[in-house]
């Protein structure tokens, strides 16, 4: 019997500003999808929440600091990798301490929805696009 793959969950933010405007970040040139820009965010670590895992990844890569119930659940996609299958869950946050830098990043760009399709994002990235442009 074909083992089964694995699968890869990850999470990411849509932080959104006063203006409705939502914080993507650019990959770094030399990392794995270099050069496209995502919603910030990361892997789940083993035994960790995705919300938690959140608040750590959001700490980690810009420098911000939030509660888990300003975390709310929006939509996911999911995609098959090379060796497994990636899960990618979506929140929405409109309230955090500190202002966003990017620690991992190359860049930090605030987006309206409907400008993000025109972006070179990750394919997993897409389909969280256009649900965040019917809101």
């Amino acid at each position: 019997m074909e083992k089964s793959p694995t699968t890869l969950f990850v999470v990411a933010a849509a932080l959104t500003n006063e203006s409705g405007e939502i914080l993507l970040q650019k990959r770094p040139d030399d990392s794995q999808m270099g050069g496209l820009w995502e919603f910030p965010g990361g892997k789940v670590d083993e035994g960790e929440s995705p919300e938690i895992a959140l608040v750590r990844e959001l700490n980690e890569e810009l420098g911000i600091t939030l509660d888990v119930q300003d975390l709310v659940a929006e939509t996911f996609a999911s995609a098959p990798l090379v060796d497994r299958n990636l899960v990618l869950l979506l929140y929405r946050c409109v309230r955090w301490t500190g202002n966003p830098i990017a620690l991992f990043a190359s860049d930090l760009r605030w987006v309206m929805p409907k400008d993000m399709e025109t972006l070179p994002m990750p394919p997993a990235d897409y389909p969280l696009v256009r649900k965040l442009q019917l809101f």
